[in-house]
């Protein structure tokens, strides 16, 4: 029998999803994105949920989209299908991680290339294998590069280097993308599961709607002003004050113990 493209578990309050067509190197098929996106969705609303961990079998992390026998190929095309495929497709999915109301890490174990690179770029955090290497390969194909890459890259690694990797296409090492700062933590391949397993059970115990407060305060001050993300810090302190993990947290202080979330 025949396994799913898209593995997926959850144990200890993580969510552990796999992109499993190793040979393929991981790459996407519009239906793989859509259970990425539809996995997502279910962790943000579900309280059995409070991290994520997005991993690839095989050699690659992800390859990126999966062209064979699309009209990418084919040329057989309407006015407006490309940009109607890209919104639906690909930005559909960077948006469904960086909204995703549940802290997600990327275990980069292999290749990530293309929209590849960039799902695991949208992640909250990175975590790469020695092995792991990242490639802007629109270049390569004569594309311009898709899945909310023009937006992510510049404001991780400015806009120069930024330009460098999309202009020349080249594989970018993972210590070299550690020290650009796509990535938060490089670690030997055989120790890539257990860290990132470490670091989800770690935030799962967390205060699990401040966290997703928090993570829409940064994402969001990467476009605002300074009083539009004044307000913003000022209105989800006022909302997260609500949660009873803030109580635990504020309670644990003053009576000089360790705090016990419960993510509500």
């Amino acid at each position: 029998m025949t396994e799913p493209a898209v593995l997926h578990t959850t144990a200890d309050h993580v969510l552990s999803v796999t992109l499993n067509r190793p040979e393929t190197l991981n790459a996407l098929t519009p239906g793989d994105r859509d259970e990425i996106v539809r996995l997502l969705s279910e962790a943000s609303a579900s309280p059995e949920v409070r991290a994520v961990v997005l991993t690839g079998t095989g050699r690659g992390f992800c390859a990126g989209a999966d062209l064979r026998g699309t009209t990418a190929t084919t040329g057989e095309r309407a006015p407006g299908d490309v940009a109607r495929t890209l919104r639906t497709g690909a930005q559909r999915l960077i948006a469904a991680v960086l909204d995703c109301e549940k802290p997600v890490i990327a275990a980069v174990n292999g290749t990530a290339a293309g929209l590849g690179a960039h799902l695991a770029i949208a992640c909250d955090l990175v975590l790469a294998a020695e092995s792991a290497r990242f490639i802007e390969v629109f270049v390569r194909r004569g594309l311009v590069p898709d899945g909310g890459g023009a937006y992510l890259l510049p404001r991780l690694v400015g806009p120069q280097r930024a330009k460098e990797l999309m202009f020349f296409g080249d594989a970018l090492t993972a210590t070299d993308a550690e020290r650009m700062g796509l990535v938060n933590r490089v670690v030997p391949d055989g120790d890539l599961h257990k860290t990132a397993r470490a670091w989800a059970e770690r935030l799962a115990t967390g205060p699990t709607r401040a966290l997703a407060l928090t993570k829409q305060l940064v994402n969001a001050s990467l476009d605002a002003d300074r009083a539009t993300a004044f307000a913003a810090e000022a209105a989800a302190q006022e909302i997260n004050m609500t949660t009873a993990d803030a109580q635990e947290g504020v309670r644990s202080f003053v009576e000089r113990r360790s705090a016990v979330y419960k993510g509500h």
